[in-house]
């Protein structure tokens, strides 16, 4: 049976991470008709109605959270990753053929893609770290799943002092969506963990995924501009 938790007033706010989701979800439906429209817009279907029920239940604040809100969350950060992931696989093959399509057209799906993978990335990070965004903000420490990432503030507690008040141990401080989205972005673009640390084996996995997607996708991106400039 589904149990339901309820959390204190530090709540996290549930509209940056549905910002994020829809800024993925329209980025990647505007890929160019090349990029199998069908499967896109299914996919964009998929993603905004499972986004109702997570939105009825937590309309404003992340306060409460079920089994079924739980996967439910979870897939559909899941999904947006692979459904990207399907896309970047077509524009690489677009890339490296010469009759693949008008070059500039390509290079903004390029940039599409890319933010669309590094908000897929944030999503999915925010929703299995620690249990994810409700168990976070509602469960003690010593309770809370292993952490997937560790973050600078959860060892700045022997710091100076206007470092060490911002610290986890000092000050409760706990991650939210922008922390994950600048983690992803950074990751996206250094291809290696810069200051927050993967932790768990499927971290690592899922970062060196990214990071992976980002340097081909960029190298790629650099090859063709250079071949249009010529």
């Amino acid at each position: 049976m589904s149990k339901t938790a309820n959390l204190k007033d530090g709540a996290e706010h549930r509209w940056p991470a549905v910002i994020g989701l829809l800024i993925a979800l329209g980025l990647y439906a505007a890929l160019p008709s090349a990029f199998l429209p069908a499967i896109r817009y299914t996919v964009v279907g998929i993603g905004l109605v499972m986004l109702i029920p997570l939105l009825i239940l937590n309309p404003r604040r992340l306060h409460k959270e079920t089994r079924w809100s739980k996967r439910l969350a979870t897939g559909q950060a899941l999904l947006l990753v692979a459904a990207n992931g399907v896309a970047l696989v077509q524009l690489i093959i677009l890339l490296t053929d010469s009759s693949g399509g008008d070059g500039r057209t390509l290079l903004l799906a390029a940039l599409q893609i890319w933010v669309t993978n590094v908000i897929a990335f944030a999503l999915v990070f925010w929703e299995l770290d620690r249990g994810g965004p409700v168990a976070r903000r509602n469960t003690h420490r010593d309770n809370l799943p292993a952490a997937d990432f560790r973050f600078p503030q959860d060892e700045d507690h022997d710091a100076v002092t206007e470092v060490a008040t911002r610290s986890s141990v000092k000050s409760g401080w706990v991650a939210s969506f922008v922390d994950y989205t600048y983690f992803s972005l950074s990751n996206s673009m250094a291809f290696s963990p810069t200051d927050t640390m993967p932790l768990s084996p499927r971290a690592k996995m899922m970062m060196g995924l990214e990071a992976a997607g980002g340097f081909v996708l960029l190298a790629l991106v650099i090859a063709h501009a250079v071949s249009l400039l010529g």
